[in-house]
């Protein structure tokens, strides 16, 4: 991916968000001339305020042209993200935008084949599942086990070590990243 594309699908992330705090409705983006965006791919947007999580939603499976997926994703981060509040228009300003483009999910016959900082995982087990993208593996320095317990207990409300049942589901991807 070329740096000019890297920047303007910040900027229709940026735009999305900004949109909404000014007019009160989401962004509407019908068409990309780029064909690069309108490939179907699946998108998580990051928001950070000087280098805290303040928001990350995004999509595990690709539904919709990238361009899309990156102005739905910015708008649900910002103000559908319910972990936190919605942002503010003074947080724009402080803000930094983090792009991950998603590659689809493999299944992994075992948690001892995830490589850490490379695979993002999803875990799933019943009606409960959570994700974490590879970064978090880089940015908290955990091991695999610790990882993994991390998102079976807080991220997919299962027991802690559920990734060493066999009837849990993991799956992992990879991701291409890149931020303001």
């Amino acid at each position: 991916m070329k740096e000019q594309d890297k920047k303007e699908l910040l900027q229709l992330a940026r735009e999305s968000i900004a949109f909404q705090l000014k007019n009160g409705q989401p962004f509407q983006l019908e068409q990309s001339e780029n064909q690069l965006f309108n490939e179907q791919r699946a998108v998580f947007v990051t928001l950070t305020i000087g280098g805290e999580l303040r928001c990350c939603i995004g999509q595990m499976i690709a539904t919709e042209p990238l361009f899309k997926a990156v102005i739905h994703m910015a708008h649900s981060a910002a103000f559908h993200d319910t972990r936190f509040a919605p942002l503010t228009f003074e947080e724009l300003q402080k803000v930094k935008i983090e792009i991950s483009i998603l590659t689809p999910m493999k299944r992994v016959d075992s948690w001892k084949d995830i490589v850490m900082e490379q695979d993002g995982v999803h875990i799933s087990s019943g009606y409960r599942s959570g994700v974490f993208l590879p970064q978090v593996a880089r940015d908290t320095g955990w091991d695999r086990e610790t990882f993994l317990r991390h998102l079976c207990s807080g991220k997919a409300g299962l027991s802690p070590d559920a990734y060493k049942d066999p009837k849990t589901e993991i799956k992992v991807f990879q991701v291409y990243e890149f931020s303001e």
